[in-house]
């Protein structure tokens, strides 16, 4: 009588996803998150500050602000656990615990990119030690064990030091744990940029954004992109997660399904339906369509 050979251990799939600021993971991944909690990934979002140094759109709450009563990094922590609840996400930690670090503020140096405050707070998490935030990372790591991981590349995608700052820790943190087997940088790709400024400029007068020149949209070229993750069913979702952060970002859905994004400097921004990745470490086979795509095992039994 033969046998038949017992079922290889397999883990759930699991994502980690470093930001900076509560609503970063709505507007730069927030339809990733959204696709592959509703798939039954285990998602982690780790944000690194409370954004304490946000520019509040509401004029209603402009109170909180830092120059007021300096209580907007409080409020915001409320806009992060909706947004969280909308994308299917119920881990979420504070890089160091909450409020370890500040929000570094930042500079418009050109449209569509920052650079350092020059009056940044002592506890500014771009001016913290690298060394202790990179550890306070590969402690949750090491509990969580993701084999997938997402940040923001070395430019931090537009220049924000907090940005940049998110990147390096993560970078460092990843090549302690041996079990994180890719670690990818969202990009906005080129050519869908492009595309997406082109309908937004066909809506005219619809919406109430200016729309930005080409180049006024930070883009990475198609051909360094390496996974381009299709989030169309889950945009709804983005949305609502980007909504949830009133105090940061202002929507407008037009009748026909239009989508249009703007922050305080009322730019407008595309809402794409695709999310595109840059492969920072690991083995790319499979990865052009599926973050997990390829990893040992198969998609969605990921080998121990």
């Amino acid at each position: 009588m033969t046998t038949a050979p017992a079922p290889r251990p397999t883990a759930t799939p699991r994502l980690l996803l470093v930001h900076a600021h509560p609503d970063d993971e709505s507007i730069w991944t927030g339809g990733t998150i959204a696709r592959y909690a509703a798939q039954g990934v285990a998602v982690t979002v780790v944000t690194c500050t409370l954004g304490e140094q946000g520019e509040v759109i509401p004029e209603a709450l402009r109170g909180l602000g830092p120059d007021h009563a300096d209580q907007l990094g409080g409020y915001r922590v409320g806009e992060l656990r909706a947004a969280c609840a909308v994308l299917g996400v119920d881990d979420h930690r504070f890089l160091g615990g909450i409020g370890r670090w500040r929000d570094s503020g930042m500079l418009w140096d050109a449209p569509g990119f920052a650079t350092a405050a020059p009056d940044a707070h002592p506890r500014a998490f771009a001016l913290g030690d690298l060394a202790e935030q990179t550890a306070a990372l590969v402690e949750v790591l090491r509990e969580v064990r993701p084999q997938v991981v997402v940040t923001y590349g070395p430019d931090g995608g537009y220049g924000h030091p907090d940005h940049v700052r998110a990147h390096d820790v993560t970078m460092s943190a990843t090549a302690q744990v041996p079990e994180v087997l890719r670690v990818f940088h969202v990009v906005n790709a080129a050519s869908a940029v492009k595309e997406g400024l082109a309908e937004i400029a066909a809506l005219g007068d619809a919406h109430p954004y200016q729309v930005p020149a080409v180049g006024e949209v930070p883009s990475t070229p198609d051909d360094e992109v390496d996974s381009v993750v299709d989030v169309a069913e889950h945009v709804p979702a983005k949305l609502d997660a980007m909504r949830a952060h009133a105090t940061q970002v202002q929507v407008w859905h037009g009748g026909g399904g239009e989508a249009v994004y703007a922050l305080s400097n009322d730019i407008a921004q595309p809402v794409p339906r695709a999310e595109s990745y840059v492969l920072a470490s690991g083995n790319p086979a499979g990865a052009a369509t599926d973050l997990f795509g390829g990893l040992p095992g198969g998609r969605g039994e990921v080998s121990r």
